[in-house]
């Protein structure tokens, strides 16, 4: 992966994080890069050192909870969102969406001759 596509990455992590969780209830940290490496058939991957202050962020912010549980004798942190994070994702995930599409648009422009 060169470093614009992990820079537009790192600007859309928000989202892919709460388009996860809006997906599939609740997920832990490494879960996620998974997720993301497999629906992209590892052409997109995150760094913990990208994910846990996003993952952070988007807690303080109110839009996930975390929960703490004991797995194999680890303590694993399992994130879901908020009622407010649930509302969020629908409205993040438009917002990406029609970003994508006008970006799409002028990318697609004939050069002028």
């Amino acid at each position: 992966m060169n470093s614009t596509t992990q820079h537009v990455l790192k600007g859309s992590l928000s989202v892919i994080i709460l388009r996860l969780l809006e997906e599939r209830d609740r997920m832990y940290g490494y879960e996620i890069t998974q997720q993301v490496k497999a629906l992209t058939a590892g052409e997109m991957m995150i760094t913990e050192g990208a994910l846990y202050p996003a993952l952070h962020k988007l807690e303080a912010e109110g839009l996930l909870t975390a929960t703490t549980e004991l797995v194999d004798g680890r303590a694993r942190k399992y994130y879901s969102l908020t009622r407010d994070g649930q509302q969020q994702a629908v409205g993040r995930v438009s917002e990406l969406r029609a970003f994508v599409e006008h970006l799409n648009t002028i990318l697609n422009l004939k050069p002028a001759i």
